[in-house]
């Protein structure tokens, strides 16, 4: 069910770039819009966070809503696929997915450390890249720059 913007200025419209975003035209200026935006934050006097900020260190709390929340994903997941809206391996990726916005299997929604969320997100990303599915996506989307739906 996922929007797949087809330019810049369709990415705009569907949200995923901001009006003041910066877009390069062409491919091999990449690497040198990149440069100057960064020497441009510099210029503007942009600062790293403040000290304290490394891995390990986050204190932002995020409320997540445990396994009610995950029942619910699954099972709209499971509906998704039932209607043909989404292959298997879509569910594969939404469950874990469900499973990071859920908190993980927490018995009730709480409080965790955006780094326990983000722990989350790792352990399903590396999973995921040890899947050959997962794998024929992405070298799909590398040479064509669209999705695989596999």
């Amino acid at each position: 069910m996922a929007k797949v913007g087809t330019s810049a200025e369709e990415n705009r419209d569907l949200g995923f770039l901001r009006r003041e975003d910066g877009v390069s035209m062409n491919a091999s200026r990449l690497v040198g819009d990149a440069k100057e935006a960064a020497l441009g934050l510099v210029r503007a006097g942009w600062k790293p966070l403040a000290a304290g900020w490394q891995e390990g260190a986050q204190t932002t709390q995020i409320k997540v809503l445990g396994e009610s929340f995950l029942a619910a994903g699954k099972l709209a997941i499971h509906m998704m696929q039932r209607g043909g809206y989404a292959t298997d391996y879509d569910g594969v990726v939404g469950r874990k997915l469900a499973n990071i916005l859920a908190g993980g299997a927490l018995s009730a929604p709480q409080m965790v450390s955006e780094q326990y969320v983000l722990d989350l997100e790792r352990e399903a990303f590396v999973s995921l890249l040890g899947e050959k599915k997962t794998q024929e996506r992405i070298a799909f989307t590398l040479k064509t720059g669209k999705p695989l739906r596999n």
